[in-house]
């Protein structure tokens, strides 16, 4: 898919970060976009920062089953099926695993992994059934490489997500469908500020918060580099794609020195994205 003009691409979580700045890039390159997300607010402002005409804002929680089917169903009627989808949204829940209830597991579960499961097999679907090929890409995380006691939960979900995306690639090679786990790392988004803290009082989540939020801010790299390497990965079928340095490096030492990627896990800091 080198020549991605005139493609309909939807994008979830499309209402700030790395998602909007993917749904955006896509609309450059001459794409037309659905960017879709839990506020149809942001999704507006993200389709008003867009070329004329280039992108359409849609509503949708992707952790809802019903919502998700119904969604697809839309596109397919009203725009066509498909030919890029970007199953991007995502929530962040930091701190021990004791201290996460279950009620943070299923919602976690539900918007990190389940939305993801819903993009992929609702939009799979279309596509198989076309049998015109295309191509998804799953946004993951450097989290997903590597154990972290800062970030079980979360990065539980992303793991999940990347074997998902490379199982899935498999399947669905035959119908020439490609699929990409894209995996950030330490990335300047609001995903740092909305992060739900959990084993400690309200003021200790607030300073773990804005510590992050400072680290963040401080390494600034941007999410319109992200949306840039999820472009390049779909005009050239890249199957795991590692973004930022720290993701590249994460990856090479988890899978060729674990037991130094065991012992980073003791640091308070890492890849939220």
């Amino acid at each position: 898919m080198r020549d991605i003009a005139g493609r309909l691409v939807v994008v979830t979580g499309a209402g700030s970060g790395i998602g909007r700045e993917t749904a955006l890039r896509f609309a450059r390159e001459g794409c037309r976009v659905i960017a879709a997300d839990l506020s149809e607010e942001r999704a507006q402002e993200t389709a008003s920062a867009a070329p004329a005409n280039a992108v359409a804002a849609w509503r949708v929680d992707v952790a809802d089953a019903q919502a998700m089917e119904r969604f697809a169903s839309q596109v397919r009627d009203e725009r066509g099926v498909p030919d890029i989808v970007v199953n991007n949204a995502g929530i962040g829940v930091a701190g021990p695993l004791l201290d996460t209830s279950p009620e943070e597991w299923r919602r976690l579960i539900d918007v990190n992994l389940m939305g993801v499961v819903h993009g992929c097999r609702l939009f799979g679907a279309q596509m198989v059934e076309r049998g015109a090929g295309g191509h998804i890409v799953n946004v993951s995380s450097a989290a997903a490489f590597h154990p972290s006691r800062s970030l079980p939960a979360y990065a539980a979900t992303k793991a999940a997500v990347l074997m998902l995306s490379e199982c899935l690639r498999v399947e669905l090679k035959p119908h020439r469908i490609g699929v990409t786990a894209v995996c950030p790392g330490l990335v300047n988004t609001d995903i740092v500020r909305t992060t739900r803290y959990v084993g400690g009082d309200e003021a200790g989540a607030d300073l773990r918060r804005d510590s992050a939020v400072r680290l963040y801010a401080r390494r600034n790299y941007r999410p319109e580099r992200v949306a840039a390497a999820v472009v390049e990965a779909v005009r050239h079928d890249r199957a795991v794609v590692p973004v930022t340095p720290e993701a590249h490096a994460l990856r090479f030492v988890g899978r060729v020195f674990p037991g130094v990627a065991r012992n980073l896990a003791r640091l308070e800091h890492v890849a939220m994205r």
